[in-house]
């Protein structure tokens, strides 16, 4: 009998349960339940649904049931950042934010009355991004001081999913960095930091590494759900667990987590917190093995994302590629433009971004979506060559993994703008890259190099020439 496990892998725009077994050396794939998710309006404020998002998780380990197919060991990951303050009785204190929210603007400032920008790279190596939870627990702290005065405890949202699981409470390192508050030298909470900030200490539990053991499902969810299953903690950031399966077993590797966001970026054994590193806004996250993932944040196909919900037809995503390869428009926006993080029309804000540069503004949505094509090129192609500088190395190829690597039309760009050869696949990087810290766990592969050779066996690779 193969041992299956499973992967919940929650996006920003959906998530959903994938199945994993080992047969004759190779990973197999299987989707078993797909759920939408989204920020949903609240008072104003965008937030996430969590207690509907965990109605979706136990559905499809439900339906794992169903079809006789039980997993033995299951994790899960999502988007980074965001969290849920939980009091007393482990309730959820106040709302559960989006990272898109508003409620950051100027907090920036406040952190740095008490620590510098300098020195707050210095210490954890994070990229400023104003959604990072250090501003966000600002934002707390400012607006909301009675919440903050209640809470007992922080869990970044998939650590809050694995707790209601099981009942522990384990803080996954991966994601933990990616709050701006984790030492780069310790890999543990940065106390002084956190005392500079005036956040309660004692909320910041214990951090795990990946493939730690949270523990079994609690005694109401093995009735509800009908089995029993072994929580085992992966990459939670879905960009950890994505680099992870990266299908290469080279060591110095350029990749493109592509999906929402496009994180690119390579792997140190060692950070890089030069002020020449904060200043391209380069950022340090944790990767599997205490490795770093020092990448890029760039804005991705969210673009992309959201000017197609502007669309009166509901056109697949290879359709817009095709539609936008059509196009001659020379025009390009700065994709990391904060102008683009949530406007009320993306078409319209690339047009107004046009407008402003005095560039050729797109006349219809194939134009639009061209530009985003071509700016995410350029972008990729800039970031290669900070990247290069500051590692002083030659990357000659990049691999692409996740839902973009099926872009055909954005990989060959990728080679023309980057002048690399473009390895892309597989799609679900992300829920491959949490299987494979489970079955870490349970010593299905010696480590992290012999499971990058079997994801490089198992899934097809396209290749894009420059």
């Amino acid at each position: 009998m193969s041992t299956y496990y499973l992967a919940v892998d929650i996006g920003a725009s959906s998530g959903r349960h994938m199945l994993g077994r080992l047969k004759d050396g190779r990973i197999l794939l299987e989707e078993i339940y797909r759920f939408p998710n989204g920020m949903v309006r609240a008072d104003g404020h965008l937030c996430w649904d969590v207690e509907a998002l965990f109605r979706e998780i136990k559905e499809g380990l439900k339906r794992c049931k169903e079809m006789g197919k039980i997993p033995s060991f299951m994790g899960i990951d999502t988007w980074g950042v965001d969290y849920v303050l939980l009091d007393e009785n482990d309730k959820i204190l106040g709302k559960t934010y989006g990272y898109r929210d508003g409620r950051m603007n100027g907090m920036d400032a406040k952190v740095y009355e008490k620590i510098s920008a300098e020195d707050l790279y210095a210490r954890t190596g994070i990229q400023k991004q104003l959604f990072n939870t250090i501003y966000q627990l600002m934002a707390v702290k400012q607006r909301e001081p009675e919440v903050l005065a209640k809470a007992k405890s922080m869990l970044m949202i998939p650590d809050y999913f694995h707790f209601l699981l099981t009942g522990e409470k384990r803080t996954e390192y991966t994601n933990a960095t990616t709050t701006q508050l984790v030492s780069l030298v310790s890999k543990d909470w940065d106390y002084e930091l956190i005392h500079m900030l005036g956040y309660p200490r004692e909320i910041f539990g214990k951090i795990s590494e990946p493939g730690t053991l949270a523990g079994s499902f609690r005694e109401e969810i093995r009735e509800e759900v009908g089995f029993d299953c072994q929580v085992v903690l992966p990459a939670t950031h879905d960009t950890g667990s994505a680099v992870a399966a990266v299908p290469t077993t080279e060591e110095d590797v350029l990749y493109i987590s592509s999906g929402t966001w496009s994180l690119m970026g390579t792997e140190l054994m060692e950070a890089d917190r030069s002020a020449e590193s904060r200043c391209q806004n380069l950022t340090n996250e944790g990767g599997y093995g205490y490795r770093f993932r020092y990448l890029k944040n760039i804005m991705g196909l969210w673009m992309i994302q959201s000017v197609r919900k502007e669309l009166e037809e509901e056109y697949s995503y290879g359709y817009i590629c095709e539609q936008a390869r059509r196009q001659e428009i020379p025009s390009l926006v700065d994709c990391n433009d904060d102008m683009f993080l949530a406007p009320a029309s993306m078409a319209e804000a690339v047009k107004e971004y046009c407008e402003k540069t005095g560039q050729q503004a797109p006349q219809n949505e194939w134009e639009t979506a061209a530009v985003i094509y071509n700016s995410l090129g350029k972008c990729y192609g800039d970031t290669i060559r900070q990247i290069e500088q500051r590692t002083g190395k030659h990357y000659d190829r990049i691999y692409v993994v996740g839902g973009g690597s099926n872009a055909a039309y954005l990989n060959q760009i990728t080679a023309k703008y980057t002048g690399r050869t473009v390895y892309a696949g597989p799609r679900e990087a992300t829920a491959i890259g949490n299987l494979l810290a489970q079955m870490l766990y349970n010593r299905e592969f010696a480590g992290l190099k012999e499971a990058r050779a079997c994801v490089r066996e198992s899934f097809d690779i396209v290749k894009y020439e420059k």
